[in-house]
């Protein structure tokens, strides 16, 4: 899903603007979290439905040290990652 079709779905929706986020913990809905934060980062895919997490180049580079290693690799893209309260 791209931030466009998650949008497009959301207006659909015409909910209140103070409508709590829920997320699932997993595919099969065994568990659900409230959303606490959207931040930006890298993704880089490795299955079709999961993948590694990457700071942004300026988020690492803002970090006291930043670790050459934690660099996204080339291939990584831009996403937006929801993050769970628990």
């Amino acid at each position: 899903m791209t931030l466009a079709e998650l949008r497009q779905q959301l207006a659909a929706l015409d909910l209140p603007d103070d409508t709590i986020v829920i997320l699932a913990k997993d595919g099969e809905g065994n568990s659900f979290s409230p959303a606490v934060e959207a931040i930006p980062a890298m993704y880089l895919a490795e299955t079709t439905w999961s993948g590694e997490h990457y700071p942004t180049e300026e988020q690492r580079l803002a970090e006291d040290d930043p670790d050459e290693y934690s660099a996204a690799p080339d291939d990584a893209v831009p996403a937006v990652f929801l993050w769970p309260t628990n």
